[in-house]
């Protein structure tokens, strides 16, 4: 809802953004509390980006000075209002340091070693699309870090082209479960006030007739293949007790960002992870095997799957975050990992249904790219860790074509097997 100036109310339904609205309202001249225009601030100029950049001489009787002019989208403006300013206008060091990030990798892909006096449209149209795109990410930034109360921030950033927010995908923190599928709810809890220094009859790690899964840090100290039965929220304890892990989200930040070798979209930590600690889950749409079957063949087609069968006793269900899923979407391939994969059981004791958890299989340096094997192998410890299937990974649909779409693996690694599948 907005007020002109005149006092009129717009109750128009909107379609448009709040950064396309802000410009209209500038342009009519209209108030609006939700976007932050008043009458005090309706004329107020703010720098949005940077869009070109020219050198003038200036002479002065014998006396030539060069002066730098930058031409200044305005925020809330539209780009009809663009103006050239002289730099000791600009106070934005920020923007400033970033066009001329942005103008130089545009340099050495032109391979000139400078900027000329006046920039070319084609390099103008570049720095143009790279600000808005930045604008677009950010945006999409908020946006994720809006839909949940994780610890760790996401950010998003693209350095390499212009692709932004993939389309048709909707993020989501937890499973969207498919049609006829019932999650089945535990129906007790424990009962334990220190589930790690005195459980009560085992407590819920007892479940699996296995020893507690966490350490007094949290992290994983049971075998790969093994189950992990943490605390519900039928149990005694609080949401502080050490066999609440998963179940409290992403804690560490990171970073979705654009890889520059053909992989897509990859994922990197911001921070340094433990070994043994827990990154996120692998989060999507619940479908049936026969759904999976059906969708895996148009994936093969494309070169591309997202399937993951949940297949710790039953090939009965799979997860399938194509088009819904979290930042686990982002993660790319190793022959070489960093995580290594748990089933988890939490609120949900069905077998056939664990959450698929991701922990590190040792320490991770901030800015490394995470990944996991798309075709990993779970080797059989005990008669308990057999219901997992050895061949746990993203492609294990019965039943699939046999001469599958051959995938080149760009993980780069050493042990690299040269295919994803």
């Amino acid at each position: 809802m907005a007020e002109n100036l005149k006092g009129q109310v717009c109750r128009v339904a909107c379609i448009a953004n709040a950064d396309q609205l802000e410009v209209i309202c500038r342009e009519q001249g209209v108030v609006c509390g939700e976007l932050g225009i008043s009458k005090n601030n309706l004329c107020d100029y703010e720098v949005e980006y940077l869009c070109d950049y020219k050198r003038k001489v200036i002479t002065d009787g014998k006396t030539q000075t060069v002066q730098e002019l930058y031409l200044v989208k305005w925020k809330g403006f539209p780009e009809s209002s663009n103006t050239w300013e002289p730099r000791k206008n600009l106070k934005c060091v920020d923007l400033l340091n970033q066009f001329w990030e942005d103008l130089n990798v545009e340099m050495r892909r032109q391979n000139k070693r400078s900027a000329p006096r006046r920039l070319d449209p084609a390099t103008v149209s570049q720095l143009i699309q790279r600000a808005k795109l930045r604008q677009t990410l950010k945006q999409w930034e908020v946006h994720l870090n809006s839909l949940g109360a994780h610890k760790g921030h996401i950010y998003v950033r693209n350095l390499v082209d212009l692709e932004g927010p993939p389309k048709n995908f909707t993020y989501i923190n937890d499973y969207k479960v498919g049609d006829g599928i019932m999650l089945n709810e535990v129906s007790v809890g424990c009962e334990c006030t220190d589930c790690l220094g005195n459980p009560v009859e085992g407590c819920c790690a007892g479940a699996s007739q296995h020893k507690f899964a966490y350490n007094e840090l949290g992290q994983v100290r049971i075998r790969p293949g093994l189950p992990i039965y943490e605390c519900n929220k039928r149990c005694r304890c609080g949401l502080d007790c050490l066999n609440r892990v998963v179940q409290k989200g992403i804690r560490y930040s990171l970073c979705i960002f654009r890889t520059d070798n053909g992989r897509g979209w990859g994922v990197r930590t911001m921070e340094r992870i433990r070994k043994n600690t827990f990154v996120m889950e692998y989060v999507g749409e619940i479908i049936t095997t026969e759904e999976a079957e059906r969708r895996g063949q148009i994936y093969d087609k494309e070169g591309a799957t997202y399937l993951f069968d949940l297949d710790y006793v039953d090939d009965e269900y799979t997860v399938d975050a194509a088009y819904y899923g979290n930042i686990s979407h982002f993660v790319n391939h190793s022959c070489d990992p960093n995580l290594q994969v748990y089933n988890v059981f939490i609120d949900n004791l069905d077998e056939r249904l664990p959450r698929i958890a991701f922990f590190a299989t040792r320490g991770i340096k901030a800015g490394e790219e995470l990944t996991f094997d798309y075709k990993m192998k779970i080797d059989p410890v005990d008669a308990e860790s057999t219901k997992m299937d050895s061949n746990f990974s993203l492609t294990g649909l019965p039943g699939s074509p046999k001469k599958r779409k051959r995938m080149e693996c760009k993980c780069g690694v050493a042990t690299c097997r040269k295919y994803l599948f």
